[in-house]
């Protein structure tokens, strides 16, 4: 069958498109970018889609049986809309069923919960769109705490507002495995993953850091004002909340919840100490 995956510049649908090649070949995938020149993928069909153009997609998924929809960036008003062009050119192009990365998370009332509430709106979307389906909810990425080691490291310290709160993380690698089964296999249709390895504290994931890195990083809890305030400065008034968001969330263990990557993938996650042993 031939598989089309949005967003094939960004890191997670690049990703999920090298997992598809080495499982059925580069004929049967198709990457969908908004801007193509930028989707770098070897003998792989890269077709035009913005988000925010049905008409886009009404031409990128012809001759598609199954497309990944990877959530957009967008803000969450703009984001149900745009999946929505998605999901009805899926339908219109006689699409058979769509794959859907949404994110773990319960529902709260933090600065993040915008999202959480905008991907929930696409699940239900997707799931009265009359099509097959399986839905992924991931759980945060870790790279971005293996690539911010150097600020870590001039700072000496992580500091967030998580306490002790724990945090159930995962690779966009192990969760590229676990997308390309839920494309493949009939098995995965109709259900709702949980998609994550072990769930960590801040201070756990600080000890990976320095045994991985050879560091004396140390964890700082902040009060969640005084971390939104920090973000804000640092990160803008959009941003900003968005990822102090995700850390109060964390604290009040909102992003603890049980994995069903198994079930999904067809084997366990990844351990921890793997992961930091290659870093």
């Amino acid at each position: 069958m031939k598989v089309a995956v949005t967003a094939a510049s960004g890191q997670l649908g690049s990703a999920i498109i090298r997992a598809l090649v080495k499982e059925t070949g580069t004929e049967n995938v198709v990457g969908i970018a908004r801007t193509p020149e930028k989707a770098d993928h070897p003998g792989v069909e890269i077709r035009k889609g913005d988000y925010n153009s049905y008409e886009n997609f009404r031409e990128a998924l012809k001759d598609i049986e199954v497309v990944l929809l990877v959530s957009g960036f967008d803000t969450p008003d703009k984001r149900i809309s745009q999946h929505r062009n998605i999901i009805r050119a899926a339908s219109d192009c006689g699409v058979r069923k769509i794959v859907y990365t949404s994110i773990i998370g319960k529902e709260g009332e933090t600065t993040f919960d915008p999202i959480i509430r905008s991907n929930r709106q696409t699940e239900k979307d997707i799931r009265g769109s009359g099509l097959q389906w399986s839905i992924g909810r991931n759980g945060l990425y870790i790279e971005p705490d293996v690539e911010y080691m150097e600020t870590y490291t001039k700072e000496g310290k992580v500091a967030n507002c998580a306490g002790e709160g724990l945090c159930s993380y995962t690779t966009r690698k192990e969760l590229a495995h676990a997308y390309t089964q839920m494309i493949l296999l009939e098995d995965r249709n109709q259900k709702v993953f949980n998609l994550a390895g072990e769930a960590l504290t801040q201070k756990q994931l600080t000890g990976y850091l320095n045994r991985a890195f050879g560091t004396n990083l140390v964890y700082e809890d902040l009060s969640p004002e005084a971390y939104l305030e920090f973000q804000v400065k640092t990160n803008g008034e959009y941003l900003g909340p968005i990822i102090a968001g995700i850390y109060k969330k964390i604290r009040n263990g909102e992003f603890a919840l049980p994995s069903d990557y198994a079930l999904a993938a067809g084997r366990e996650h990844l351990v921890w100490d793997y992961y930091f042993e290659f870093v």
